[in-house]
C-alpha cells in the first residue's frame, strides 16, 4: 500500500510517497515545488504523479494533505494562496479510495505525542505534567497554531486560527506598529506581524519612523525582489551594524511571537509548547497511514521539555 503525503503551504508545497512497510519518517520520494508558480494543487498532484519514479512503482491509492487554512466539510480555502480545494474533487480526479484533507497544525499536532527523543530539542530542563495540555506553534508564511487535549486515553488534536487573533503590544514601539497595521490592513493579527508574510510590515512600520536608517544599496535591493524576508533575515543576522532596520525588525519579530506563544499556552492551559521542523509532510504522512499500520511509539516518560512557571515548551531539532 502506498499513500500520497502532502504539506500544502503558502510558499511551497511538499508531497511525498509513503509505504506502510518504510513508515512516516522513510519518504520512498519526495518533491518540493513554488506554490504561487500553480493554479492549483491538482496541478501539483498531477506533476508528482507523472515523475517518472512514481509511474514506475506502485501509484498512491490514497492521500492526506496539510492545508495551511481552515477546513470545513472536505472543503478548504489557502489563507495564503487563492486556492479552493475539495478532498472529494481529488479523490475523483485522481481515482484514489480516499483523499483527506486536514488543517495543517492539526495534522502536525497528530504527531507530536509520537515523537521520539532525537526529534526534540532541550530549549530548558524542567518536569513535565502528564496528560496535560499540548499547545503547538509554526510560524511560515503564516502563524499556524494549533493544541492537543488528553480524552482520557489518548490526545485529541485541534485546529485553531490563533493567528489571526488580535495583536496586543507590550511596549511604545508595538503600540505604534499596532495603529500602523490598523491603518494599513484594518485588522491587525498576531500574524501580520510574527510570520514570513509578516516580517515586512514590520519592517516597514519601522523604516516609516526612520526612513533615513534604510542604507542605499539595501532598499534597491528590496526593491528588486518579490519576497524581501529571507534578505531582511540574512542581513539582520550576518551584518547587523550595517542594517539596523533589518536587526530592529527582527528582534520585534522575536519578541512578539515569543509574547504570542505565551499566550497560546494560557489559552488551553497547556504545560508544553512544540514548535515543528520546516516541513510537516511527515506528519501529514503520519495521519494518514491505514488503520492496520502500527503507530509510532510515543515518547517516553522523560520527555525532554522545560517548564518555567505556567510554561513549557518542547521543539524539534
Amino acid at each position: 500500500m502506498m499513500l500520497l503525503a502532502g504539506d500544502i503551504g503558502g510558499t511551497n508545497t511538499r508531497l511525498a510517497l509513503v509505504s506502510a512497510e518504510a513508515g512516516p519518517r522513510r519518504f520512498v520520494l519526495e518533491r518540493q515545488y513554488a506554490s504561487a508558480e500553480y493554479a492549483g494543487l491538482e496541478q501539483i498532484v498531477g506533476a508528482f504523479l507523472a515523475d517518472p519514479l512514481v509511474k514506475a512503482g506502485e501509484q498512491p491509492d490514497s492521500a492526506c494533505f496539510c492545508i495551511a487554512g481552515p477546513v470545513i466539510d472536505g472543503r478548504a480555502h489557502l489563507t495564503n494562496l487563492p486556492w479552493q480545494l475539495s478532498q472529494e474533487a481529488l479523490r475523483a480526479q485522481f481515482r484514489m479510495e480516499r483523499v483527506s484533507l486536514l488543517n495543517d497544525l492539526r495534522s502536525i499536532a497528530h504527531a507530536v505525542p509520537h515523537l521520539e527523543p532525537q526529534e526534540t530539542k532541550v530549549v530548558n530542563t524542567g518536569q513535565a505534567i502528564a496528560h496535560g495540555p499540548i499547545a503547538v506553534m509554526a510560524p511560515g508564511t503564516g502563524l499556524g497554531e494549533g493544541f492537543l487535549m488528553w480524552t482520557g486515553d489518548a490526545y485529541l488534536a485541534c485546529a485553531s486560527e490563533g493567528g489571526h487573533t488580535d495583536f496586543a503590544p507590550t511596549n511604545a514601539v508595538q503600540a505604534g506598529l499596532q495603529a500602523y497595521l490598523t491603518d494599513r490592513f484594518r485588522h491587525a493579527g498576531y500574524e501580520r506581524v510574527c510570520s514570513g508574510s509578516g516580517l515586512p510590515n514590520v519592517y516597514d512600520y519601522l523604516r516609516s519612523r526612520d526612513p533615513a536608517s534604510e542604507p542605499p544599496a539595501f532598499a534597491a535591493a528590496l526593491q528588486a525582489v518579490t519576497d524581501r524576508t529571507p534578505l531582511i533575515v540574512k542581513a539582520a543576522l550576518e551584518n547587523d551594524i550595517a542594517n539596523p532596520l533589518a536587526a530592529a525588525t527582527l528582534r520585534v519579530v522575536i519578541d512578539v511571537r515569543g509574547a504570542e506563544a505565551g499566550n497560546l499556552m494560557l489559552s488551553p492551559a497547556a504545560t508544553r509548547h512544540c514548535r515543528p521542523p520546516p516541513s510537516s509532510t511527515a506528519r501529514s504522512a503520519a495521519r494518514a497511514r491505514p488503520p492496520n499500520a502500527r503507530a509510532a511509539p510515543g515518547l517516553p516518560s522523560s520527555r525532554r521539555f522545560f517548564r518555567h512557571g505556567r510554561r513549557a515548551r518542547c521543539r524539534w531539532r
